[in-house]
C-alpha cells in the first residue's frame, strides 16, 4: 500500500445497534458476577483487583465496540468512562476552553485536527515505550507530515467519504459524480452528513478546486454553488449517517464508508457505496493523550490494548472501518480485507484527496459560510 498520509485528513462516527455473541455472553456473565466487582479476570483467566482508576475516554459516539472496552476493564482492572462527541470541532473546543481539560484521558480526533492541537501545545508527548504493540502498525500510516515519528498520536482507524445510493430505488449505474447531487429529479431526496469541511469540501471538488482551497474566492463559490443544491437536500446527518437511507428518507447523498458497510448489514442490500469520479475524501483517526491527562498511564495501557491485531480486527469488523493495524489486516478474511468498500485500491486512493488543516484564517470563512447555509435553509 502506497504511504497515504503524507498531508492531512479527517473522520467520522459509526453507530452500532447489535450486540456481538461475544458481547452478549459478557454481558452474562457480569451479570452472574456482580458480587465479585472487585476483582476482573485477566486475559489468562487470572483475576486482578479492581484498581479504583479511571480512564476517561473522550471519542466519537459508539466508535468502540463494548467487547473490547469490556475486555480491558477484566484484564486491568480499570473502569473505562466514554464521553462522546459528535464532531471535530466540538472535541477541540472542549479540549481548549475546558478550565479542567484534566478530565480526558484519551481523545480520538481526525488527522487535521492533531496537527492543530499539537500546534497549539494541548497535547502531550505519547511515551512508546510503552506501547508493546506499535509495530503492529502499518508504516503507510506513521511518522506522517502531521505528527512526525508519532510523537502525539497514535492511529486507530481510516476511512473515506463517498456516494450512497438506493439501488431498490435509484439504478446505481446512472450515478458516478458528486455532481449528479444538484440533478432536479432528486429534490427532497439527497442526504449530506452535517460536516462542514466534508460538504465545501464535496463542493469545491465539483467546481474543480481543491477540497482543501484556503482561496477566498473559491469558497465563496463552493456557498454560492451549495446554495443551488439545497432543494434537494433532504437532511444532514452526522449521527447515523446510514439511518435516512434505512429508513426511506432519502436515495442518494454523502455517507462515510463504514456506514455502508452497516447498512447492508442492518439489512439494506441495495445500498451502493460509490467513490465519485471527482475523487473521495479520505481522514484517519488517532488517539491523542490532552496536555493536563490525569491518568496518562491508563491511556498508554488502553492504546497498547487496541494495538494487539486481535483486538485491532475485532474493532474494525464491528464497526466497518479500516484498520491501519498491518498484523490484524493479515488476520482477516478475504472478504473483508479484499472488500473495496472499506479498503480501495492504489488507483482510487490516488484520486482521493486527504483533508488538510487549512489554517484559523480560512476556517473561519468556512464557518461563516456554513452558518449562513445553515440559516437559510431553516
Amino acid at each position: 500500500m502506497p504511504t497515504l498520509f503524507s498531508s492531512t485528513e479527517h473522520r467520522r462516527p459509526v453507530y452500532r445497534t447489535l450486540l456481538s455473541a461475544s458481547l452478549m455472553a459478557t454481558l452474562a456473565l457480569g451479570a452472574v458476577g456482580l458480587s465479585g466487582c472487585n476483582k476482573t479476570e485477566t486475559a489468562d483467566g487470572e483475576t486482578a483487583a479492581a484498581t479504583g482508576e479511571t480512564l476517561n475516554l473522550y471519542n466519537w459516539s459508539e466508535y468502540m465496540p463494548q467487547e473490547i472496552i469490556d475486555g480491558f476493564e477484566k484484564e486491568t482492572g480499570i473502569d473505562v468512562n466514554y464521553t462522546t462527541f459528535d464532531s471535530n470541532e466540538a472535541m477541540y473546543a472542549k479540549l481548549k476552553l475546558l478550565d479542567d481539560s484534566s478530565q480526558y484521558d484519551l481523545a480520538v480526533p481526525s488527522t487535521y485536527y492533531v496537527e492543530k492541537m499539537t500546534k497549539e501545545g494541548l497535547l502531550q508527548e505519547i511515551d512508546k515505550s510503552k506501547l508493546t504493540n506499535f509495530n503492529n502498525l502499518d508504516t503507510s500510516f506513521i511518522n506522517t507530515k502531521v505528527d512526525p515519528e508519532n510523537k502525539y498520536s497514535i492511529p486507530y482507524l481510516w476511512g473515506s467519504t463517498g456516494m450512497a445510493i438506493n439501488g431498490d430505488t435509484v439504478d446505481p449505474a446512472t450515478v458516478s459524480s458528486w455532481g449528479d447531487l444538484w440533478r432536479p429529479e432528486f429534490a427532497g431526496k439527497v442526504m449530506l452528513t452535517n460536516d462542514m469541511r466534508e460538504v465545501f469540501g464535496m463542493a469545491l471538488l465539483t467546481l474543480g478546486y481543491s477540497g482543501n482551497s484556503t482561496n477566498p474566492d473559491e469558497i465563496k463559490a463552493a456557498y454560492e454553488h451549495l446554495t443551488t443544491l439545497m432543494p434537494n437536500v433532504k437532511t444532514f446527518n452526522s449521527d447515523a449517517a446510514r439511518m435516512p437511507y434505512i429508513e426511506g428518507e432519502t436515495e442518494v447523498g454523502m455517507i462515510w464508508n463504514g456506514e455502508a458497510v452497516m447498512a447492508n448489514d442492518d439489512g439494506l442490500t441495495g445500498l451502493v457505496y460509490k467513490y465519485p469520479t471527482e475523487g473521495a475524501i479520505l481522514w484517519m483517526d488517532n488517539f491523542v493523550i490532552p496536555k493536563n491527562a490525569a491518568h496518562a498511564d491508563a491511556a498508554h495501557k488502553f492504546i497498547d490494548y487496541l494495538l494487539r491485531p486481535e483486538n485491532a480486527q475485532i474493532i474494525s469488523n464491528e464497526i466497518g472501518y479500516a484498520s491501519p493495524n498491518k498484523a490484524a489486516r493479515d488476520q482477516m478474511p478475504d472478504e473483508i480485507k479484499n472488500n473495496a468498500t472499506i479498503y480501495p485500491d492504489a488507483a482510487t486512493l490516488a484520486k482521493a484527496e486527504f483533508q488538510e488543516d487549512v489554517g484559523d484564517d480560512a476556517l473561519r470563512l468556512y464557518q461563516q459560510y456554513w452558518d449562513k447555509l445553515k440559516a437559510n435553509r431553516s
